[in-house]
């Protein structure tokens, strides 16, 4: 009975001691596989590190380094359009009267004042519109006469009420016919006064209603030209103004009295700088945008009305953090800049994180994931080549 109960517990003693090991031989790999694995895992997240330049490398590389400044960033909007002329200096020369065309005493292209013959008109019925005048003037004063006479008469109680009605109402309506032919000879620019004394005019003058350039002559000598045709076309290229569409998801950013700088397709290199003066407040559907006119501060010249135009809104202003864009690189989808600090080895040069806002004229916006320590430098240039000096540290490579 001892020796059987002996024998029971060797056996047990045994088998604890073989099943520990089995255990330990089956958790050692797998240890040693979640050890490799977070090894693995640090150095893929690891932050980068930085880099470390002999002074002689960074005066051979001209690395600028200085504390980061603030400038003023100009929200932006994109936009295009055309150059375009008010309504109220574009004008349409008509005939007022059906006539036929005399002389024409302008071409393409000419400079004109406000008031200056384009062209003269001539027909026997202009001739008959002075004659009716001057014939009605000179009834006018008899019938003024014989107004007051009755007048005068009427209130005597020598002349019947019945003659002095009829003679006021003569009197009225030829008044009024006079008042009409007046009126007409003025849009004609024929002077009424000229034509009291006999002088009629054989050639009726086509004006220009506004100073500008002639751009459309629609008549020739000798045409009949009817009532109210278009026979010139005035612009005055002077009052030009940039007409842009913006895009409904900016238009809320656009106000009256922002700058635009654009260029217009023919001189791309010269920059023009305008000042809106009216937005729009209709969508037009195709595209759907805004028209937004702006006046030219430096008017080039050469500008044409209907010249496509490109420009960029200046919006809000942001006093932001900057740098050169030189001094900022791209890597693993994120944005980083470099501080400096002078060493007893040399120049080092450590990445900082950044989020990049707007970039305008060679300078990006800088917003910092951290304070920013007083009297920090930062590499002002050369990001590009540090991150690349940083990836063959990480790898060894020479």
């Amino acid at each position: 009975m001892k020796t059987t109960k002996f024998i029971n517990i060797k056996s047990i003693f045994l088998a604890v001691i073989l099943m520990t090991s089995l255990a330990a031989c089956n958790s050692q790999p797998e240890s040693n596989a979640e050890n490799s694995k977070a090894e693995t895992e640090t150095k893929a997240s690891g932050e980068m590190t930085p880099v470390l330049l002999t002074q002689q490398q960074f005066k051979t590389l001209d690395i600028e380094a200085d504390t980061m400044g603030k400038r003023d960033f100009h929200g932006v909007v994109e936009a295009n359009g055309h150059l375009q002329v008010s309504p109220q200096n574009m004008a349409s020369v008509t005939a007022i009267v059906g006539a036929n065309v005399s002389s024409i005493k302008v071409f393409f292209g000419d400079k004109v004042k406000k008031g200056q013959i384009l062209a003269t008109l001539s027909h026997p019925k202009l001739l008959q519109l002075q004659t009716n005048f001057l014939n009605d003037w000179n009834r006018m004063e008899y019938m003024s006469k014989e107004f007051q006479r009755q007048k005068k008469l009427y209130k005597a109680q020598v002349g019947s009420g019945k003659d002095f009605q009829k003679v006021s109402a003569d009197y009225f309506t030829l008044k009024g016919d006079l008042k009409n032919l007046e009126s007409q000879l003025r849009l004609l620019h024929l002077d009424p006064e000229k034509i009291k004394q006999g002088n009629l005019y054989e050639k009726v003058p086509v004006v220009s209603p506004i100073n500008g350039y002639v751009d459309r002559i629609d008549v020739n000598m000798g045409q009949y030209v009817e009532p109210q045709k278009t026979m010139f076309k005035i612009i005055n290229n002077d009052r030009i103004h940039a007409d842009l569409l913006i895009f409904e998801k900016d238009v809320y950013k656009v106000k009256i009295g922002q700058k635009v700088h654009f260029s217009v397709a023919s001189h791309p290199d010269e920059m023009l700088t305008a000042t809106i003066f009216a937005v729009g407040k209709s969508f037009e559907q195709n595209p759907k945008a805004v028209h937004v006119h702006a006046s030219f501060k430096n008017r080039g010249n050469g500008l044409i009305p209907g010249m496509y135009i490109t420009g960029r809104i200046s919006t809000d202003n942001d006093y932001s953090y900057a740098l050169p864009e030189a001094a900022v690189v791209k890597e693993g989808g994120k944005h980083y800049i470099f501080s400096v600090q002078k060493e007893k080895e040399g120049i080092r040069f450590t990445p900082v994180e950044v989020v990049i806002g707007q970039t305008e004229d060679g300078w990006d916006e800088i917003k910092l994931l951290s304070p920013l320590k007083p009297g920090t430098l930062f590499a002002r240039n050369g990001a590009y080549y540090l991150i690349s000096e940083m990836k063959k540290n990480e790898t060894g490579e020479e």
